[in-house]
């Protein structure tokens, strides 16, 4: 590997390129420009690296490397399994088939695709045991506590259908529990953070067993689609899959994501201005550095994408509590139950994450505390504004974030 070490005004500029048996294979040129040169708005930690590549596209001998069906076919399933959690005539053994089997779907590529989601789902060497049961006991739930008064009145401690003034209608448990978001949210931190951030992009399993020395000896363990023969690297493909859990239902040529219903849709929102281009461009930076055999540059690119998808989901579980209190305190209470069911589910999810220290906001004791105080009495008719805003504080105290007023 070759690295020339430029100045230009006064910065040091870094040139990568690496060969491939007599063949020169270059980093796009954008690499070897300074991120000063940009007149964007950037984070103090990643000033001074190398700009990433205008797309995340990556080649070998005219065809690419980047694959991530897999990942791909996982979030459209949970796309159809909230579909699921809506319809009334499902059993349990149907939802669990979705789950855990990866059959059950209307999208037939689904079900012939050999994947699923349940062998995924908090299945890091982080998580707590105790989190897929947790997450499995919601498909229980919503087919025996929902399904069966769904078009039943609720009311305080009994289940069925509410609708508000304003028109929202929410199907939920005697505790007021909509259950489809509360299920969806949950994914949002157990299946897609903890394999991105506990998975894909943790050193651990980037830079397990020899995949260093094969990564620099071009050792090959994939085989892309339009390819003949093996041609990606154990490191590569990883941190493919890591994008794909974010990227898998969005254009992986641009920055915006917000399809699907997990972290890329909140992402997308733009909550935090900035980010989505900011985790992008990490993530094509990290894959050039991995080509380039740069490794300490792949490291600091994989923090900046853990760190900020950690700030979605802690700053959606903040606000989902706030905009609960204020739906509390206007009596809307189809809002507060659909709010506070999305809340829920980003609590659950703040497990899965990751501050600048290497810890998650909060770890699964703490979680699940939260998540027994929301549960407390009849549950969400029992909440009130006060506690639901001192949650959010506490939150934004831990995250660093500020969701006041918002």
């Amino acid at each position: 590997m070759k690295k020339i070490f430029l100045s230009l005004m006064g910065v040091l500029i870094l040139t990568m390129a690496c060969e491939k048996g007599g063949e020169l294979v270059e980093i796009p040129s954008d690499i070897i420009e300074n991120i000063d040169e940009q007149d964007i708005a950037l984070d103090p930690q990643i000033k001074n690296d190398p700009l990433p590549p205008t797309e995340y596209k990556f080649t070998r001998n005219g065809i690419s490397t980047v694959f991530y069906s897999g990942q791909t076919a996982r979030l459209k399933m949970a796309g159809e399994l909230y579909l699921a959690f809506s319809n009334s005539s499902k059993t349990e053994a149907d939802l669990l088939a979705m789950f855990n089997e990866g059959i059950g779907f209307k999208d037939d590529s689904l079900n012939t695709s050999g994947k699923n989601i349940g062998s995924k789902v908090a299945a890091s060497s982080y998580a707590s045991s105790t989190v897929k049961p947790q997450i499995q006991a919601f498909i229980t739930r919503v087919v025996n506590d929902v399904f069966p008064y769904y078009n039943n009145d609720a009311s305080e401690g009994v289940a069925g259908k509410y609708t508000d003034p304003g028109g929202r209608t929410v199907h939920i448990d005697g505790k007021g529990f909509e259950m489809n978001q509360i299920f969806t949210k949950s994914l949002i931190g157990a299946l897609v953070a903890d394999q991105i951030i506990n998975g894909y992009l943790w050193r651990g399993k980037l830079d397990a067993g020899s995949n260093i020395a094969d990564n620099d000896n071009l050792v090959f363990s994939y085989t892309s689609p339009g390819a003949s023969q093996n041609n990606v690297t154990q490191m590569e493909h990883y941190w493919d899959e890591g994008f794909g859990y974010l990227y898998g239902e969005d254009n992986p040529y641009s920055p915006k994501v917000s399809n699907g219903v997990l972290l890329a849709k909140y992402l997308g929102k733009g909550d935090l201005p900035g980010l989505d281009k900011e985790i992008y461009n990490a993530f094509k930076l990290g894959r050039a550095a991995i080509v380039a055999r740069e490794y300490e540059l792949k490291d600091k690119q994989a923090k900046i994408i853990k760190e900020g998808l950690s700030k979605v989901i802690g700053f959606r579980a903040a606000t989902y509590l706030r905009s609960s209190a204020i739906n509390i305190e206007n009596k809307l209470w189809a809002n507060v139950f659909h709010a506070l069911s999305e809340g829920y589910g980003l609590i659950l999810s703040l497990q899965f994450t990751m501050k600048e220290d290497g810890k998650p906001y909060f770890d699964n004791t703490e979680v699940n505390k939260m998540l027994s105080d929301l549960e407390k009495g009849n549950g969400f008719w029992s909440r009130t504004a006060t506690e639901l805003n001192a949650m959010a504080d506490k939150i934004d105290q831990v995250t660093g974030l500020n969701t006041t007023g918002i």
